[in-house]
């Protein structure tokens, strides 16, 4: 007997497919074989893309003339006079009037010893300085200052993952700061998720007290719309808020995760096991996040939180300069949104299946009557005075209410079970 591919390995293939990646991307991503992909691909009537062919050898180098007759052209090292506006090298550096052993972040060494006291690094010290104190220096004197003060640090060698503008985007949970929550009134920590762009870095950062396969959803929401548009694929951990079933080659994504990237037009991507460093982006983000803008934080509310995260990834997350693209976040950003996928007219709804609370309706006028008591184990039913009750929900938004936006109500109206304890089994 064949092995048969399950229903969401299977649509994640056609799904691939219908973005145009060649056979061998996909075994590459989801661990099934070309061969098996191309023939789901085929009874599909998906176009399988023909992998690239090796360019011909080009032609041989032409023959080095050594004709003395035309010798190369000598340099000449006599002295000349320099045009006007160059400085002659041997007066640089210029004279400044500081001493050349004093370091512009001596007045602050308290500060920024203090600051290294508290776990804070050398960006998020600088940043902090030119805010509130007015610092004029360049980060590289404050990055000599700590690391005279500290220690020098060896990198991590780590390999870079290259992906097209648009086509991919990398998510991931993390711990926020420490915030008061509205009802206990006491610090309680908070979860930091992350979405990263696979292209231009960009980063929408939430903060969040809670987390279900709802405020999953939700958050994906407001990632997509801060973009302004969508991914292609989404590549994400084996959590259980995306992964009800992680597997090295069958994993079982959530349905409602499913449900929701396939309105906006994305793919899932479960990282494999064992291959930590295939979401390396946003997790380099999350760490970014929680060394330089929170680390050693409280904040007094959630919105104070959020604000304060959104204002420093304005001013200082897309302004910088990326260190392995070497370009600014912002400028590659503006590359890379005209290749989102265009946002849905109207947010995922789901009819009442979903977790969570959603409204009910009742379509007729009349009343509907009080449904009756039934035998543990029978089947509650309807009441048969011709009600029709309708049930849909949308994944709420903040400062939007719950109800059905976009919604059919023939895809909506379902059958209420009559919800109650059951009624006692008499003797006989």
């Amino acid at each position: 007997m064949a092995n048969i591919l399950g229903d969401d390995k299977k649509q994640q293939i056609l799904a691939l497919g219908r973005l145009g990646w060649p056979l061998r991307r996909i075994e590459h991503a989801t661990g099934i074989r070309r061969e098996t992909a191309s023939a789901y691909l085929q009874a599909a009537g998906i176009a399988i893309r023909e992998p690239r062919r090796r360019r011909p050898p080009a032609n041989p180098a032409s023959g080095v003339s050594t004709d003395p007759a035309n010798p190369a052209s000598e340099v000449s090292t006599d002295p000349v006079a320099l045009p006007p506006g160059l400085m002659d090298p041997s007066q640089w550096p210029p004279p400044t009037s500081r001493s050349p052993t004093a370091s512009a972040c001596e007045p602050y060494r308290d500060l920024i010893g203090l600051a290294l006291g508290g776990g804070r690094n050398a960006m998020a010290i600088w940043q902090d300085l030119v805010d509130d104190h007015g610092f004029a220096a360049r980060y590289a004197s404050v990055r000599r200052f700590v690391v005279k003060l500290r220690g020098q640090r060896t990198p991590d060698a780590h390999p870079v993952i290259v992906t097209a503008p648009g086509e991919e985007g990398q998510v991931d949970y993390g711990d926020g700061p420490m915030v008061r929550h509205p009802v206990t009134r006491k610090y309680r920590r908070t979860r930091l998720f992350v979405f990263t762009l696979g292209y231009s870095r960009k980063s929408i950062r939430l903060l969040t007290f809670t987390s279900s396969s709802r405020r999953w959803a939700e958050l994906h929401e407001e990632a997509f719309r801060r973009l302004g548009g969508a991914v292609a694929t989404v590549v994400l951990d084996n959590l259980k808020e995306g992964v009800l079933t992680p597997d090295i080659y069958d994993p079982t994504p959530n349905p409602l995760f499913r449900d929701v990237l396939t309105h906006y037009g994305a793919v899932a991507l479960p990282r494999r096991v064992r291959h930590a460093n295939r979401k390396r982006k946003v997790e380099s983000a999350v760490g970014h996040t929680q060394a330089t803008p929170l680390k050693g934080l409280r904040f007094e509310s959630l919105e104070e939180a959020q604000a304060y995260l959104d204002r420093w990834d304005a001013r200082w997350a897309d302004t910088r300069i990326h260190g392995t693209t070497k370009r600014q976040v912002a400028a590659m950003f503006a590359e890379e949104q005209p290749h989102l996928r265009p946002l849905p007219l109207g947010p995922f709804a789901t009819t009442s299946t979903a977790p969570g609370p959603c409204i009910s309706t009742a379509a007729s006028k009349s009343p509907a009557p009080t449904t009756p008591r039934r035998r543990a184990g029978s089947g509650a039913r309807s009441p048969s005075s011709g009600t029709t009750t309708t049930s849909a929900c949308s994944i709420p938004r903040p400062g939007h209410s719950s109800a059905s936006i976009g919604a059919s109500p023939a895809a909506a109206t379902r059958f209420i079970p009559a919800i109650g304890p059951p009624a006692r089994r008499r003797r006989r």
